[in-house]
């Protein structure tokens, strides 16, 4: 699974004018979910969205994690993530997850966050959705699992 993190102020994410997802400050976290994606991925790419150190501590260093901050998550799925951009100029989608299955992971995600941290939204898979952000620093991440 790959996430691409960002550190927000705030972040929304609407389908045709309606907001289905919208946080303050914390991470926004657009997902894309390849063949090879299980279960153990899934576990991995929560911990590291909840753990990895992006939030300035004391000193202004990157140091504290989103569970230290307690700040709020919007997963948002987005399957371009997954694309083949390796040849050519148009991407190929060969390595992305069949949509039933990132769906189904996806939704494990999502309701595994849930059940660990306090303030989660979420966008809508299959959805065209618009989504906006500001980013804080700015400071974005490519994370795997």
């Amino acid at each position: 699974m790959i996430a691409l993190i960002q550190r927000v102020t705030s972040a929304g994410v609407s389908v045709e004018g309606r907001v289905c997802g919208a946080i303050g400050a914390g991470l926004l976290a657009l997902i894309g979910v390849e063949r090879a994606d299980g279960p153990p991925q899934v576990a991995r790419l929560l911990e590291r969205l909840l753990d990895y150190r992006v939030f300035a501590d004391e000193a202004g260093r990157m140091n504290r994690s989103l569970r230290d901050t307690g700040g709020a998550l919007l997963l948002v799925p987005q399957f371009t993530l997954a694309a083949d951009t390796s040849s050519g100029t148009r991407p190929g989608f060969s390595t992305a997850a069949e949509p039933d299955r990132a769906r189904a992971l996806y939704g494990q995600l999502l309701a595994a966050a849930r059940a660990v941290h306090r303030e989660v939204a979420s966008g809508e898979f299959g959805a065209h959705m618009q989504v906006s952000l500001t980013n804080d620093g700015p400071v974005t991440f490519w994370l795997e699992s």
